[in-house]
């Protein structure tokens, strides 16, 4: 194996931690281009009154990361490695070839406790450089795995590794941020617990959905997608207000596996079940139910919300949703229909006794319209205390399907006006969808509130803008650094639809 500190000449850090020192030069040598400046330019940048830029090796980076661990002093430690390879999978009967974390689709589920350390080895033994995301962890910027904004990609043949101490209890994900190779399997859930919060269900059902092409990999599908190529008939949901999606997929999976071969989740009659739903796809929404049941949905993006019963949910790309479901005596479809496409994802709740179900089962419960944000209110206990914002930033987002090129702010990312911020703020992103397609948008590193009087509005990371339409979202700038604020639309991602929130000292 290569050793990643001399490939990348690493450096010692301010706070004694190993840092990365990487010359311009070997950038463009390994093909990053002009997007690689933006990480040179977030570590180095002085405004003309003399602000810094706060970069992922900047001071107040480990001073965030030294107050999180004296937040937690008692906290436990998880420490393990996780390697991303290729590997074939077996799709009911359809062999592709996969990029696996540990060899599974999805990959391990990660589990701590909420204030351990944790400590992931990573290694990097894909064809290409490939980096980590802990989605929806408020953690400390060098360990955000954003490649070219916190740190450089790891190398074919490397490895790095990601220490943080999560800070928030609930369902989260990990993911490659590396140039549209999530759909091609890196992807699983994070579970973060809470040792002291009382248990309210006997069983947990983790459900993991994606997209899947077969025959073609998503870099393939992109440039179809940019040459102009695509044909398919009109992908179009009430709930999404209009476009529903770019790419209609060959399969939908639910934790790796197609209808075909659907995943079996298990339980006693009676026993009330937590279902973590997470949304991993490329470029679907999902309205998920499970046959004969309602749900009571208790959090979004890792947060608690005033129990909402409803008969179905809506996730976009990067969304979670937990909701705990009273289970009956018999076999029920839990169904995923991949919104405005015309096909779902499956798995089967098996409780007792009776003939499995239909993968084709369109359940009652889908026919009305799913609970979605609008329909949901942070609990007290997590609610954002009420404030004016001191900063409103703008993000526009546009998009033109003739060169398929996707903005923020009329800027196609790595080009980009940073929408730039102080520490100790109330901020507030006002994001307006000039496009006829909905944008799930994501900011990293720290939990927003849907704007709302009086604060009620829920706690998340990735929200859906509808088309014609602006939501404003409110959050406190505690967490210095760099950080990245994207659709999660991998491809509308990789088409430019992304800015940087920028911290500046």
């Amino acid at each position: 194996m290569p050793d990643p500190n001399a490939m990348w000449g690493r450096a010692p850090r301010r706070d004694g931690r190993p840092g990365w020192d990487l010359s311009r030069r070997r950038f463009l040598q390994l093909g990053l281009g002009a997007s690689a400046l933006g990480l040179v330019a977030a570590c180095s940048s002085t405004r003309s009154g003399g602000e810094a830029t706060v970069g992922p090796d900047s001071p107040q980076v480990g001073d965030f990361a030294s107050a999180e661990e004296q937040r937690f002093p008692a906290g436990g430690r998880v420490t393990r490695t996780v390697v991303a390879a290729p590997a074939d999978v077996d799709l009911a009967g359809i062999r592709d070839t996969a990029w696996l974390y540990d060899g599974q689709l999805p990959g391990p589920v990660l589990r701590a406790d909420v204030g351990d350390r944790v400590q992931i080895r990573f290694r990097n033994q894909l064809p290409d450089p490939t980096t980590v995301h802990w989605h929806g962890l408020a953690i400390r910027n060098d360990m955000d795995g954003v490649p070219d904004v916190t740190q450089p990609p790891i190398p074919v043949g490397a490895e790095f590794v990601y220490e943080f101490v999560p800070p928030d209890p609930g369902t989260f994900w990990y993911h490659t941020h590396g140039d549209l190779q999530r759909g091609r399997g890196l992807y699983g859930a994070l579970i973060v617990d809470d040792p002291a919060a009382p248990a309210d269900h006997d069983a947990e059902f983790v459900v993991v959905l994606s997209d899947w092409l077969t025959g073609s990999t998503p870099t393939q599908m992109y440039d179809r997608l940019r040459g102009g190529s695509m044909e398919s008939s009109p992908m179009t949901s009430t709930a999404l207000g209009g476009d529903a999606g770019d790419v209609r997929y060959p399969l939908y999976l639910l934790n790796g596996r197609p209808p075909a071969d659907p995943a079996v989740f298990t339980a006693t009659p009676g026993q009330r079940a937590l279902l973590r739903i997470v949304n991993a796809s490329d470029d679907t929404a999902f309205r998920v139910a499970l046959g004969g049941h309602r749900l009571t949905v208790t959090g979004s993006d890792g947060f608690p919300v005033e129990p909402v019963r409803t008969g179905s949910v809506l996730l976009g790309m990067g969304e979670r949703y937990d909701a705990v479901v009273a289970l009956g005596d018999g076999a029920f479809p839990l169904v995923a229909a991949a919104e405005g496409k015309g096909a779902q994802a499956f798995a089967m709740v098996r409780t007792g006794g009776g003939a499995p179900p239909d993968p084709a089962a369109s359940p009652d419960e889908l026919r009305a319209p799913p609970l979605t944000v609008a329909d949901l209110r942070a609990a007290a206990a997590v609610q954002l205390p009420a404030r004016d914002p001191d900063v409103t930033l703008g993000a526009s987002l546009g998009g033109n399907m003739e060169t398929y090129t996707w903005t923020v702010n009329d800027r196609a990312y790595p080009t980009y006006t940073p929408l730039t911020v102080g520490s100790g703020r109330r901020a507030r992103i006002v994001y307006t969808n000039t496009t006829k397609m909905y944008h799930p948008m994501h900011l990293h590193g720290h939990t927003f509130a849907v704007a709302r009087p009086g604060g009620t509005g829920p706690r998340k990371d990735t929200v859906i803008v509808l088309p014609g339409q602006t939501i404003a979202t409110d959050f406190d700038t505690d967490n210095p650094g760099q950080w990245i604020v994207h659709c999660h639309n991998d491809y509308h991602l990789a088409a430019g639809m992304a800015t940087i929130v920028s911290y500046r000292s």
